[in-house]
Order: C-alpha cells, then sequence, then structure tokens
C-alpha cells in the first residue's frame, strides 16, 4: 500500500475541484493515483468518511454564552495557578536563603 503525503494529497483535491468538468478517473491517472483513492481524498477533505455515501457530519457549535462561561473559569483558574506559582516561587526563596551559611 503506497503512502502519498499529506500536501500531495491537498493539490489532488484541489486540482479535482479546479477542474469542474475533469472526472475522478482523469484527474487519478493523470496523477498516476487509483481513482477510489483519489475519492477517498476528496471525501476526507469535505469531511465525510472514506467510502460514506452521505453527507459531511458537522460538530454543533456551542452558544456564546457557554463560551464566555468556559473562558471565564478557565481565566479563574489561570489566576489561582499563578498566584499559586508566586507562592512556591517566594517560599523557595526564603528556604534557599535560610540555608545559606
Amino acid at each position: 500500500m503506497k503512502h502519498y503525503p499529506t500536501e500531495f494529497k491537498a493539490d489532488a483535491v484541489a486540482l479535482y475541484r479546479s477542474r469542474p468538468g475533469v472526472t475522478i478517473r482523469e484527474i487519478a491517472t493523470d496523477l498516476g493515483v487509483n481513482p477510489e483513492t483519489l475519492r477517498n481524498w476528496i471525501r476526507a477533505a469535505d469531511g465525510r468518511r472514506p467510502g460514506a455515501h452521505s453527507a459531511p457530519v458537522v460538530a454543533p457549535q456551542p452558544d456564546g454564552d457557554a463560551v464566555q462561561a468556559e473562558l471565564a473559569a478557565a481565566r479563574k483558574r489561570i489566576r489561582e495557578l499563578e498566584e499559586e506559582r508566586d507562592i512556591l516561587r517566594k517560599a523557595a526563596r526564603y528556604f534557599a536563603g535560610e540555608t545559606r551559611w
């Protein structure tokens, strides 16, 4: 089984999409790849599983309020971690000063 670089796959899909009157088989022959392989790359680029015949699956996007709440929680956690880090730094300096005779 041959492995193709990701860039080659992306270029092959872009080539197919840029030439509307040309078939997958013609593009695949020009590139020296199996037509089914090119078809799978096109499906993958569309967000579908290779071999699937349905529309791409789109993950639901979280609403703006949920994103804002998550962002606020992350910022709060960052502040807490920064405070803990600062306390540990001060403690390390204190104990390092005590050990010097």
